[in-house]
């Protein structure tokens, strides 16, 4: 399973910061100890012109230019320097490659002869290490998010999809639909505003309805869980909310999937106020995965957000999203082997 990085930019943070950077790098450690057959590769930066599919091109040059206002970096949580600039553009790099593999293949360039419909060689599932930018505007960042990453990949999919299509005359739909499965513990606000009134692009939120943010926009479907929301009633509420995604597509499902499989729902977590069990976010990631798969829809996915009391709890949690990602990879090469 192919998995893109980019942990190796570790921005100059101010001593005693809030942000855990260091988990990425711990992150891909553990992967590479404990979970062989993954391919980890660093992420290329997303260039201004893909950025710009999401964003405005104003704040593209504020960021890339250092010209960010005080105030726009207070809102960010990051100060401004050169290797930010660098670590956001290749955070959203990393999800444009894993989409591009689930969706393409391997070869993770658009060109490839798959169909994101579990028809073609896509290969099903591939993550990025970090991301889940899910806080950033078209116009700004937010909480820890300089660019979304999500939102970028989404439209470029479309546009490469759009080209793949005309290329090899096939029949499908001409619109690439995307489906956005945001279960970090923070609803996505920047993501639900990219795409109001899109209906190329089905936005879901799962998340901690007194958390961050605490102005929230509509996704098209948001389910608010209360302050110490347990296992149980966390995955009746996902089961549910799942259904409904489903039942709102009919006959004409989404061909592309980004789940972002946040951690930070554990009861382990400083700023979650869920209380979800390691084994219930194991389970949430099965649950999320075998459904997708089932209905031939392709995934990235991406870390999103982790904050625990004790990083190492935070670390081995996504570790076993990954893990629980490698073995939907392999149900997926079994399905096309069958196909």
């Amino acid at each position: 399973m192919r998995v893109f990085h980019s942990d190796q930019f570790v921005l100059p943070l101010p001593p005693g910061h809030s942000f855990p950077m260091t988990k990425y790098r711990l992150l891909r450690e553990a992967a590479d100890a404990t979970l062989p057959g993954l391919r980890v590769t660093e992420a290329p930066p997303a260039s201004d012109g893909e950025l710009a599919l999401a964003h405005d091109p104003a704040w593209i040059t504020a960021v890339a230019e250092g010209t960010t206002s005080a105030a726009q970096q207070r809102e960010i949580g990051f100060p401004w320097s050169e290797r930010l600039v660098e670590r956001a553009r290749r955070s959203v790099g990393a999800t444009i490659a894993a989409a591009r593999c689930a969706l393409f293949g391997d070869s993770g360039t658009g060109t490839g002869t798959g169909t994101g419909t579990g028809t073609g060689t896509g290969d099903g599932v591939a993550a990025n290490l970090a991301g889940g930018t899910h806080h950033a505007y078209a116009h700004k960042g937010s909480g820890y998010c300089v660019f979304n990453d999500v939102a970028v990949a989404a439209r470029l999919m479309q546009a490469e999809w759009h080209r793949h299509q005309r290329r090899i005359a096939t029949g499908l739909p001409q619109a690439l639909r995307v489906l956005v499965i945001d279960l970090d513990v923070h609803q996505g606000n920047g993501t639900a505003a990219i795409f109001a009134d899109d209906p190329t692009v089905f936005t879901l939120s799962l998340h901690g309805a007194r958390n961050f943010p605490f102005r929230k926009e509509a996704s098209d479907l948001d389910v608010e869980l209360p302050d110490g929301c347990t296992d149980g009633p966390y995955l009746a509420a996902l089961d549910t909310a799942l259904a409904e995604v489903w039942r709102r597509h009919g006959s004409a499902p989404p061909a592309l999937a980004f789940y972002l499989a946040g951690a930070d729902p554990h009861e382990n977590d400083r700023l979650g106020r869920l209380k979800l069990s390691a084994g219930g976010l194991a389970e949430r990631d099965r649950r999320v995965l075998a459904a997708l798969r089932m209905r031939g829809i392709p995934v990235a996915l991406s870390m999103a957000g982790g904050y625990g009391r004790d990083l190492a709890v935070t670390v081995e949690l996504q570790r076993r999203t990954l893990a629980e990602a490698m073995e939907s990879w392999r149900a997926w090469g079994v399905r096309r082997g069958s196909a």
